[in-house]
C-alpha cells in the first residue's frame, strides 16, 4: 500500500504538468488579451503591459518561466488586479467555496444514500418508484436552472431568503439546494443500482436465512459493500463541489474561487485562469488517491500493489 501510495504521489507531477500545458496553450488560443476594455488603452501601454508581465515573449519562454516560478510554489499574479498574488485570492476565496461545498456535499449524501437504500429494498414499490422519479428530476435539471426557480419561489413570491451575498444561514439555503440536487441524484441511482447487486451475493441471502435481524443484514453486510462506487463517486464529487461551483457562486455573488474563475475568464486574466486551474487539478487528483484508499479501508479484498 505505501509503494501504491507514492507512485500515486509520484503521478501528480506529469498530471499536473499536462493540465497546465493545455490550459496554457487553450488561453493563448483565444482571441483577446488580459489589457482588451472597452475603451482600448493605447498601443504605448499596452507594450508596456506586455514587457512588465512577460507576455511579448514566445509562448514557449513564457510557458517555461511560468513553470521555474510553480515549481517554487509560485501560481504568478493577477494582471487585473494589481499584481496580487493568486495563492492569496485563492486563500480568500477557498474558505467560502469549502464551505459552500460542504454543506452541499453533506446534503446530497444525506439524501442520496439513503434514498438510493431504500429504493433498493422495496424495488418495484412506490417508494422504488418515487426514489427514481426525484433522482431523474435532480439528474436532469441543472443547478443554474434550479437555482432560478429557488429565486422565484423563495425571493420573488414570497420574500423569505436573500438572493445575493454569504454569510447568514438564509443566504446560504438556495445556494445549497441548487448545489446539492444533482449529486443527491447521481449518489441515489449509484446507491440503489450497488445495493441491487449485493442483495442478490450468497452472503446476503445467507444473512436473510440465518435469521438476522434487517437491520444487521443491511448495515452490516449490505449498506458497507454497496457503497464502494457510492465512495467512487464522492470523491470528485466533493472536490468539485468543495473547489468552488462556478456558475452558482456567480449567480448569488458569492465571493468564492468559482467566482474568481468565472471573473478571471471574462477578464482574460492570465495568472488567475492557470493558478486556479492547478490548484483545482491538485484538488481533484487529491480527492481521486483518497477514493482509493477508502476503498481499500472500506473492502478488506481490495489490495493495491
Amino acid at each position: 500500500m505505501t509503494a501504491y501510495f507514492l507512485r500515486r504521489l509520484l503521478w501528480l507531477v506529469p498530471v499536473l504538468l499536462f493540465v497546465a500545458a493545455v490550459t496554457f496553450a487553450l488561453m493563448h488560443s483565444v482571441p483577446g488579451g488580459p489589457w482588451d476594455r472597452e475603451k482600448p488603452l493605447p498601443p504605448q501601454a499596452v507594450e508596456q503591459l506586455n514587457r512588465k508581465y512577460g507576455l511579448d515573449r514566445p509562448l514557449g519562454e513564457q510557458f517555461g518561466r511560468y513553470l521555474l516560478g510553480l515549481l517554487q510554489g509560485d501560481l504568478g499574479v493577477s494582471y487585473r488586479q494589481s499584481d496580487r498574488p493568486v495563492a492569496e485570492i485563492i486563500g480568500e476565496g477557498i474558505k467560502t467555496s469549502a464551505t459552500l461545498g460542504g454543506l452541499a456535499m453533506l446534503v446530497a449524501a444525506v439524501v442520496g444514500v439513503p434514498l438510493g437504500i431504500v429504493a433498493a429494498l422495496r424495488r418495484n414499490r412506490a417508494l422504488d418508484y418515487l426514489s427514481v422519479s426525484l433522482a431523474t428530476l435532480g439528474a436532469s435539471t441543472p443547478n443554474f436552472v434550479l437555482g432560478i426557480i429557488l429565486i422565484v419561489i423563495f425571493a420573488s413570491t414570497f420574500h423569505l431568503l436573500p438572493t445575493i451575498g454569504w454569510g447568514s444561514w438564509k443566504q446560504a439555503i438556495m445556494p445549497v439546494i441548487a448545489l446539492s440536487a444533482l449529486p443527491a441524484a447521481y449518489l441515489a441511482r449509484i446507491t440503489r443500482a450497488g445495493t441491487l447487486e449485493v442483495l442478490q451475493q450468497d452472503y446476503v441471502r445467507t444473512a436473510w436465512a440465518k435469521g438476522l435481524p434487517a437491520r444487521a443484514v443491511v448495515l452490516r453486510h449490505v449498506a458497507r459493500n454497496a457503497l464502494i462506487p457510492v465512495l467512487t463517486l464522492a470523491g470528485p464529487l466533493a472536490a468539485a463541489l468543495i473547489t468552488g461551483s462556478f456558475i452558482i457562486e456567480s449567480q448569488f455573488a458569492i465571493p468564492g474561487v468559482g467566482r474568481a474563475f468565472v471573473t478571471a475568464i471574462f477578464g482574460r486574466d492570465y495568472g488567475v485562469i492557470m493558478g486556479i486551474t492547478i490548484f483545482y487539478a491538485l484538488v481533484v487528483a487529491t480527492a481521486n488517491l483518497a477514493v482509493d484508499l477508502a476503498c481499500a479501508a472500506a473492502d478488506p479484498r481490495i489490495r493495491y500493489r
